[in-house]
């Protein structure tokens, strides 16, 4: 999954992958459903940066969409320093994350989500 991961459209790709499951969840009752495009996992560094510019087209879902971007490699192996060097990238992918339509943010650094989150509110309103 990891070695060489491969997508048409990264985008329109999940999409449909999402498309079918929450179909099937929706019609066995789940009403509660949260997407996850998955940071990370079977994604190059250049799909990582791709999904998170094109955020914004899983809206179509009209589900919260989850993003999972702390400390990731795609941060620390761009930036050429370590998983523990990465707050700030962290901190900068998760303004890219709230502005392109995040809903929740899985993070490591709580207070300092916290505060990129309180800060992009008074932006965003």
């Amino acid at each position: 999954m990891q070695v060489n991961p491969v997508y048409d459209d990264i985008v329109a790709d999940i999409l449909k992958y999402f498309s079918e499951r929450i179909f099937r969840l929706k019609s066995a009752g789940v009403k509660d459903l949260i997407l996850d495009p998955g940071f990370g996992f079977g994604k190059t560094i250049a799909h990582n940066f791709e999904l998170l510019s094109r955020l914004d087209e899983f809206q179509i879902s009209g589900l919260p969409l989850m993003v999972g971007v702390s400390r990731k490699s795609m941060i620390w192996k761009t930036l050429g320093i370590t998983p523990s060097e990465a707050l700030n990238g962290t901190t900068a992918m998760h303004s890219v994350a709230i502005f392109k339509g995040a809903d929740i943010l899985r993070v490591h650094d709580v207070r300092e989500a916290v505060q990129v989150v309180r800060l992009l509110s008074k932006i965003k309103k």
